[in-house]
């Protein structure tokens, strides 16, 4: 099989990432490697978000200096890449995309990768011809993607994300996903377990179950029985090797008693927990169509951190909403210093085609949402560099999962999701440790990471 090279960019949320793993796997089967840069590769894909301010802004100019790029390889060396649009922003804009930039010769969305070989194909043959490539998938059929991705195989790593849940019925005003990718849907039990023997066949020690709305998960089996997601964290912990099971992204209103407990009792469950709240404000909560209150919130963390004391806290907020007063705003800080998070994740608030909020006329000024982010991220900051801290002088499991900028530096998370560093030294200790579960002595902190040192035996 020919050997080709394949070049993913990708944006966003850690469900993106999962995806374009996936897209590894699938293309490796057609002979393809992944390169480092887009100058040599034969495929081109930007794996595309539409959370984040301007994303399809952002991919336009993107595609302008790959257009470039493309170019200078078809005049230099004969050959015709191919340069794909998946992910989000491509559901959302579908063929719009073509329309504006004709140097795409692909279009598809999220529920769709599985397809790439096949598309990628068609592109090559068309082009052969001397045509331009006009491809477009933006089905919405989950099913038949999870179904067909678990015949392939997957890397050998100690990491790995696995999708159980997928699309989301919440319909916040702000948000696009349901319309990107479309509604809840969980996997089946049997699927997701089989999914998950092939990473501990594979090694994996660390596992991180994901979902668009990952706690509602309420897969059935095939004798009928509907699995909660504290339900399959349990499972797993008793009949795999992994040493980590972590879950992401959840919502306030599937927080149930059932998983909070499974925090306290699974050894394997990390003590880390990502639940947006967005914002302080019961006015504004309502008005996000979030679901939940901030008295229903804060008594979720309290419960949580009644069952795992040393639980790290994550977040995610939006300042700017419309109609979100300075009262409001500072009910968002009362949140969270009550809190106190470890780290979070906070964003202005910005307009989505097709969300009622986008059309709404109580629009907030850009320079008091530039303001209010400031104050927020000052705050979020601190207490992210409170809580890395904390962790100097402590003796915590790490696990080192990938090579930093010199041949002896390791990077590992810590059970509470922070980058860990240290120097090794010696080569021939990086064999010994790499990829492994090891003891480090935290030794200090910076504001987004530790450095530490191994405790070897």
């Amino acid at each position: 099989m020919t050997d080709k090279k394949l070049f993913i960019k990708t944006y966003g949320c850690q469900m993106n990432v999962y995806d374009t793993e996936r897209m590894v796997d699938v293309m490796a089967h057609e002979g393809y490697s992944v390169t480092d840069t887009p100058d040599d590769a034969d495929l081109v894909v930007l794996n595309t978000c539409h959370i984040r301010e301007k994303a399809a802004e952002k991919v336009y100019s993107d595609i302008g200096r790959l257009r470039v790029q493309k170019e200078k390889r078809a005049k230099k060396d004969g050959k015709q890449s191919i340069l794909a649009v998946g992910g989000c922003v491509a559901q959302a804009e579908g063929a719009e995309i073509q329309k504006r930039a004709p140097v795409v010769d692909m279009v598809f969305g999220p529920q769709t990768y599985h397809r790439l070989p096949e598309m990628t194909k068609e592109a090559d043959a068309i082009k052969q011809a001397g045509e331009r490539p006009r491809i477009l998938d933006t089905d919405l059929s989950v099913s038949e993607k999870f179904e067909s991705l678990s015949k392939k195989g997957v890397s050998n790593k100690k990491t790995a994300f696995l999708t159980v849940q997928e699309g989301c019925d919440k319909f916040c005003t702000y948000c696009v996903v349901p319309y990107t990718r479309g509604g809840e849907f969980s996997r089946a039990f049997e699927d997701v377990m089989q999914d998950a023997m092939k990473l501990n066949d594979a090694g994996v020690l660390e596992v991180t179950l994901l979902g668009q709305n990952v706690n509602a998960y309420h897969g059935m089996s095939k004798a009928g029985e509907e699995w909660s997601l504290a339900r399959m964290i349990r499972h797993l912990a008793d009949t795999t090797d992994f040493e980590r099971i972590r879950y992401t992204t959840s919502h306030p209103q599937d927080m149930t008693d059932e998983l909070i407990a499974v925090h306290g009792e699974i050894e394997q469950c990390m003590p880390y927990l990502h639940l947006p709240v967005q914002a302080g404000s019961d006015k504004i909560v309502k008005a996000m169509n979030r679901h939940h209150t901030i008295a229903s919130y804060m008594k979720i963390i309290e419960d949580v951190r009644k069952a795992r004391p040393d639980i790290a806290l994550s977040g995610d907020f939006i300042v700017g909403f419309p109609g979100e007063t300075d009262a409001d705003f500072q009910e968002t800080m009362k949140v969270v210093r009550d809190v106190n998070y470890a780290q979070a994740y906070s964003f202005m608030y910005s307009e989505r085609p097709g969300t009622p909020a986008a059309d709404w006329e109580d629009q907030v000024e850009e320079h008091v949402k530039a303001e209010r982010l400031a104050e927020l991220q000052d705050e979020l900051n601190k207490q992210q560099r409170a809580f890395n801290d904390a962790s100097v002088g402590k003796t915590m499991p790490v696990l080192l999962e990938r090579i930093g900028k010199e041949a002896t530096h390791l990077v590992g998370r810590s059970p509470y999701m922070q980058a860990v560093y240290v120097d090794v030294k010696d080569v021939n200790v990086v064999d010994r440790v790499f990829g492994q579960m090891v003891d480090m002595k935290i030794e200090s902190a910076g504001p987004r990471s530790l450095k530490g040192e191994l405790v070897l035996k």
